[in-house]
Order: C-alpha cells, then sequence, then structure tokens
C-alpha cells in the first residue's frame, strides 16, 4: 500500500510527468503475476484491474457495483458540478448534465459540419500552407480550443481565445498533480487558472440571458444558448444555475483543448509512420472533394463517405488511448477473481496493457 497517507501517489504521479503512465502498472502486474493488485493512490485505498476480464467487469457493473468516482483535484477545480451536500444544487447539476446529450448527440452535430470545415481550412491556410516544418500539437490545440469556443458560445476572436489558451495549460497540469493548494504549486495555479476562464464565461452567459430574452440570438445557436433556454422556466437559484452552466462549458472546453487535440495529433503521428495508410486517406479525401464545387463547404453527407478515414481515427485511438484509464468507487462489498474488495474502496481501471490490445473496450469516459 506504499506510505502511510501518501501510499504510492508520488511514484503513479512521477510516471506520467515522465511520459510513461504505464510503468506504474507493468512494474506491479510483473512482480505480483497479476492483472490485479490493491495500492493506496490519492489517499484512498485502491484496487488496480487490468487485462480485458477486469475492464469488461468494471464497464458492465457500472451503477450497480461500482459508480464513477473523481478526485479531490476535480472537486476543488469544479465545485459546482461535483456538490452533493445541497439537495437543489444535486437536482439542478443533474438537469444541467442531462441537457448536454440533447444536443451533442449525431443528429444535433450534423448542422455544424459546414462551420467545422470553415475554421479549418481558415486555420490551415493561415498557420500550416507554406511552411516547411510545423510543431502539430500546439497548432492543434490552439485550433480545438477555437471550434471549441465558436461551437459552444459562438465566440470566433481567436487572439481572444489564444489569450486564454495559458489558463488551460495550468489546468492540464493541475490536474496530474497532489491537491495541494498553495502560492505556486500546479495546483494553486490550476484553481486560479478555472477562476478566471469562469468570471468570464459568466459575464457571457448573463450577456446572453438578455440577448435571449430580447430575441436577438436563437436558442438553438450553441450549446450555451440550448442550455439557457432549456433551464429558463427555473427562475430559482438564477446565480447558482449561472455557475453549473459555466463549469459545465468549462469542462467542455477543457476536453476539447487536451484530450481531442491529443488524438488529433497522434493521428498526424500515425500518418506520417505508416505512408500507405496516408496515401488511402489522402486518395479518399481527395474523391469527396472532387465532388465538391469550388466554394462548397462539406456536409454530413460527406463525413458519411470517409469511412476509411474514421477507420484510421478509431484505429489511433485503439494503439493509444488518451485516457489511460480512470477511477470508480465500490457501491458495495463485491468479489472479483477471487478477491475481496471492500465497499468504499476505489477501483481504477487501465486499459494500456497490452493484453487489450486485441479484445478492448473502447468506450472509456473522456
Amino acid at each position: 500500500m506504499g506510505y502511510p497517507i501518501m501510499g504510492e501517489t508520488l511514484e503513479f504521479l512521477s510516471t506520467g510527468w515522465k511520459g510513461h503512465p504505464e510503468k506504474f502498472v507493468f512494474d506491479r502486474t510483473v512482480k505480483y503475476s497479476s492483472e490485479f493488485f490493491k495500492t493506496s493512490l490519492l489517499g484512498e485505498p485502491t484496487v488496480v484491474l487490468g487485462g480485458a476480464a477486469g475492464n469488461k467487469f468494471l464497464f458492465s457493473n457500472e451503477n450497480n457495483l461500482v459508480r464513477l468516482w473523481m478526485p479531490d483535484n476535480l472537486h476543488k477545480l469544479f465545485p459546482s458540478s461535483f456538490h452533493q451536500t445541497g439537495s437543489s444544487n444535486g437536482e439542478a447539476a443533474k438537469k444541467v448534465r442531462i441537457m448536454l446529450p440533447q444536443f451533442i448527440k449525431p443528429q444535433a452535430l450534423q448542422r455544424y459540419v459546414s462551420i467545422v470545415h470553415s475554421i479549418a481550412q481558415t486555420h490551415f491556410s493561415s498557420l500550416w500552407e507554406h511552411h516547411v516544418q510545423v510543431a502539430v500539437y500546439p497548432l492543434v490545440k490552439r485550433y480545438t480550443l477555437l471550434l471549441a469556443y465558436r461551437l459552444f458560445v459562438s465566440i470566433e476572436d481567436e487572439k481572444h481565445v489564444t489569450k486564454l489558451a495559458k489558463h488551460f495549460k495550468h489546468m492540464g497540469s493541475g490536474l496530474i498533480s497532489l491537491p495541494i493548494d498553495f502560492p505556486g504549486t500546479n495546483f494553486n495555479k490550476a484553481i486560479r487558472a478555472c477562476k478566471s476562464i469562469r468570471k468570464e464565461l459568466i459575464e457571457i452567459i448573463r450577456q446572453r440571458k438578455v440577448d435571449l430574452s430580447e430575441g436577438n440570438v436563437s436558442p438553438s445557436q450553441d450549446i450555451l444558448s440550448h442550455m439557457l433556454f432549456t433551464s429558463s422556466n427555473d427562475n430559482k437559484n438564477t446565480s447558482n444555475d449561472e455557475l453549473l452552466i459555466a463549469d459545465q462549458i468549462l469542462g467542455l472546453l477543457f476536453g476539447s483543448y487536451d484530450t481531442v487535440s491529443s488524438t488529433c495529433t497522434l493521428i498526424i503521428k500515425y500518418l506520417a509512420d505508416f505512408p500507405h495508410i496516408y496515401d488511402r486517406v489522402y486518395q479518399e479525401q481527395m474523391e469527396i472533394g472532387k465532388s465538391k464545387s469550388e466554394g462548397d463547404l462539406l456536409n454530413w453527407n460527406d463525413i458519411n463517405k470517409m469511412r476509411y478515414s474514421w477507420n484510421v481515427a478509431c484505429e489511433a485511438m485503439r494503439m493509444t488511448p488518451i485516457a489511460p484509464g480512470g477511477f470508480r468507487e465500490a457501491i458495495n462489498d463485491f468479489t472479483f477473481n477471487g478477491f475481496s474488495i471492500p465497499k468504499g474502496w476505489k477501483v481504477c481501471n487501465y486499459i494500456i496493457s497490452i493484453y487489450l490490445w486485441i479484445n478492448v473496450i473502447l468506450i472509456i469516459d473522456y
């Protein structure tokens, strides 16, 4: 279980900082000759499950034997989203989360294909074309954040979005650090960054409320308008609702800045590593391009023709999962593979085992 209180947290985090988080798991699976082992992480007694059987067991028992659990880092960075003590606040948070699937389901996303295409064209023409060499990861982060701001809150000012990028960088560092809120620490910088972004989002929310009431914007314009319009029937706890919505938007923005940009970068890396794959993707894209008139933007039918390109994207995510695992909490005592796991213990799954590359469960919590 490691040291008292700290457990093996420092070693767990240090392998991630050094760029090989799988080492923490692999060292212990070799030591114990098992894909399952117990430890202490982030101040919590934890069971680590790996392999296809372990992942399948966890995913098939969601909200039955285990439930999603978030470390203190997330609770402190997004306090309103995880606050459960007040029933009204808990219900409000649940209501806000229910709104999201209605807006980001495939049918709703179809109408944004042309917007994505237009922003991509501008991004590539200004920052990629006529350059002998480019740093892909920073550019992709810039693009995904700009696209997210456009789709979520209808902000298109690239200078404005670029200025906020440093705040999201601090958030990323704070999420994988010890939750010590002391000036100068990564976690303290992350908290201050969250506050700065949240403050700006609340100002945008308040202005959007005015625009909606005056009929200046459509309720379906973006995810912010959708959330505000859906919750407009409840006039109670207005400031609290604003904070909840701001936190949900902040989480979506951070997700686009981190996991989506990492996935896009990995796709480009694998295309560079496998020229014959790149040639087939290029051929598919060019065939779609030739079917369009000059100036026409992509539509949903064009996206459906990108079958090989989509398979390549899925294979990139399979080869290098962006999220190596997730944390859950045991709702009740249960037994798995002969091991007893007590109620309240945290259960961490990992999907970086080579065994999972044969029959892997690809659906993970991003």
